[in-house]
């Protein structure tokens, strides 16, 4: 048997002045399944990828403010990356015209790292001039200065994720008594539907037990209502994703949040998981707890 060749695991350092955009980028290759690391001090980029026991895709963010930063010290470290066999480097430099970052100092009134006791200007010439040899090294130059944050996160995108970024999506249920959870964007109310609490037989199950499911089911409204959600779900998913939005919450909410809420949220993630999508499933008032009598 022939050994079989590792896949070398892309690393993207993301550089650039300051106001250029290189938190944006950061965020966004966060959310495309990089493990974001930002401003760590230079001498400690060697040990990083040593001590990774489990490699996965990484995005660094360097730039002038980094306590050791030097010209010559980063591209030294851009160096050892690139000659390491297991890492696939990438240097993105995010750059834009002076005016543009001296107008973006200007719109957040922040001093810039490089002349915090004199103009912002000045700290605009200074970067540069420093940054010069790094901007000569990268291997991907994008110009933000025309760039509004939605198009920069869709350029980096299409450099990143040429096939689009996966748009995760939570389902969860949960109890009206204890309140609604946080971070929600859709929340639909059961309440209305068959509730099993009253049969004596399902007061103990839940609504990931079948039999509980196929009560609800039996509710005449509950195909209209799930259809449309699951209508309403396709329909703004692509519309999410096109805005640059990386995580969609749906939550289902009852009295107990044990059986109705519990299989509208099965029901509705098995359908989204099976067109495809990237699904995760919570049940509040199920988890790390007994059930316990609560009307569903």
């Amino acid at each position: 048997m022939p050994e079989q060749v590792k896949q070398a695991v892309p690393a993207v350092l993301v550089t650039g002045p300051s106001g250029a955009g290189r938190t944006t980028a950061i965020n966004v290759l966060e959310d495309l399944g990089f493990e974001a690391i930002d401003n760590l001090p230079l001498r400690l980029l060697p040990g990083l990828f040593d001590a990774a026991a489990a490699p996965r895709p990484m995005a660094l963010g360097l730039d002038s403010r980094n306590r050791d930063f030097s010209p010559r010290a980063l591209l030294d470290v851009i160096d050892m990356l690139a000659g390491r066999g297991e890492l696939e480097l990438t240097v993105l430099y995010l750059d834009a015209q002076p005016d543009v970052l001296l107008r973006r100092y200007s719109e957040t009134r922040r001093r810039h790292p490089l002349a915090p006791a004199e103009s912002p200007g000045e700290g605009v010439r200074r970067e540069l001039d420093l940054m010069g040899p790094i901007r000569d090294r990268a291997d991907i130059l994008l110009d933000t200065s025309e760039m509004n944050v939605h198009q920069l996160k869709a350029e980096i995108e299409r450099w990143f994720a040429p096939e689009g970024r996966a748009l995760a999506l939570s389902v969860q249920s949960f109890s009206y008594k204890r309140g609604m959870p946080h971070g929600i964007d859709m929340v639909f109310d059961c309440r209305f539907l068959a509730n099993p609490y009253w049969e004596p037989a399902l007061r103990r199950l839940s609504g990931e037990d079948r039999a509980v499911q196929d009560y609800v089911k039996t509710d005449p409204l509950y195909e209209p209502f799930f259809t449309r959600v699951l209508d309403l779900t396709r329909l703004l998913l692509p519309a999410y994703r096109h805005e640059g939005k990386s995580h969609l919450s749906i939550a289902f909410g009852c009295t107990g949040g044990q059986h109705r809420s519990v299989t509208m949220a099965e029901t509705l993630a098995k359908a989204l998981a099976e067109d495809g999508q990237q699904v995760s499933i919570r049940h509040r008032e199920l988890q790390g707890q007994q059930k316990s009598e609560r009307p569903g």
